[in-house]
């Protein structure tokens, strides 16, 4: 595929990769020791990880082939580039982030860190995620943004600003700011669903629907713009709603476990007092930690 695509510099790719590795190894090197001499916990390995695996995988898609391919040839490519920048990377971006040095970026109480606390409840981060997502599938969205390297960096910064947001509810490094467990399944499920409208028009749809692909100067792999255009919406429903649902899933399943064994270790505590034998130290000991009888 490559080698059909012309070579093209993306100086500012390039320029990218290297901000985020130069602030990765900064706040590993210099705020990490000064962080932990005030007491705050080190970055994990298992964070270390996934912020490497976000900047080598935005890297990949975003520089060539791959963004040439999907700017001006195909756009299933398109589609699998766009849900690497507004789901998959930007969630390990959220792991990746220690929540002292989120707090150190922004202060607490800022107007910045209260802007952040709005967008970031599961309400605001669903409509824009969402809003976001149906008015980049518009035709004229699609043309304008292909033709104009400019607006698609944009298009890129906001997707992935957005994909932020979504997942600070979830896995956000301000625990306190992440819903209940159940909670994050529905509003996982509810950002599966809004997909549903663009991909569906794009798998249906018996005409072209967007004009610059059809105007691509080769067919690569020789699929046809209606195919391409089918692609897409399959990538768009099946990639991202199987990406969600995984979500899901690991989700409920540790949220299960660990109700279960909260619930076998209460059984175990019980069975444990009922086996004592009954004195009158244990009937004292029960009375002082036990709660006043409320007032009548």
């Amino acid at each position: 595929m490559a080698s059909t695509v012309p070579y093209v510099l993306h100086g500012e790719v390039w320029a990218l990769i290297a901000g985020a590795i130069g602030l990765g190894w900064y706040a590993a090197r210099v705020i990490q020791p000064r962080a932990v001499a005030l007491g705050y916990p080190a970055i994990t390995r298992k964070q270390k990880v996934f912020y490497s695996t976000a900047v080598v995988s935005m890297w990949a898609v975003s520089d060539y082939p791959v963004h040439d391919v999907a700017e001006n040839y195909l756009y299933f490519v398109h589609m699998i580039q766009h849900m690497f920048l507004s789901m998959i990377i930007p969630a390990m971006f959220v792991l990746a982030t220690p929540r002292w040095l989120l707090e150190l970026v922004i202060p607490q109480g800022s107007r910045v860190w209260r802007t952040l606390r709005t967008l970031s409840k599961p309400i605001w981060a669903l409509v824009i995620f969402n809003a976001l997502t149906i008015t980049l599938h518009f035709p004229a969205t699609v043309d304008i943004s292909a033709r104009s390297g400019a607006i698609h960096f944009l298009v890129h910064l906001m997707v992935f600003s957005a994909g932020l947001l979504m997942w600070m509810p979830v896995i956000g490094p301000i625990t306190e700011w992440q819903i209940h467990p159940l909670g994050k399944c529905m509003y996982l499920f509810g950002m599966s669903i809004v997909p549903t409208v663009p991909s569906g028009f794009l798998v249906f749809a018996e005409g072209l629907v967007y004009d610059h692909y059809a105007d691509a100067p080769l067919r690569i792999w020789g699929l046809t713009v209606l195919t391409d255009q089918t692609a897409a919406g399959i990538v768009m429903k099946l990639g991202g709603g199987f990406f969600l649902w995984s979500v899901i899933v690991v989700i409920f399943a540790r949220w299960v476990s660990s109700e279960t064994a909260k619930d076998r270790t209460a059984r175990q505590e019980r069975a444990r007092i009922a086996q004592e034998p009954l004195t009158y130290e244990t009937v004292t000991e029960r009375f002082a930690t036990s709660p006043a009888p409320a007032e009548q």
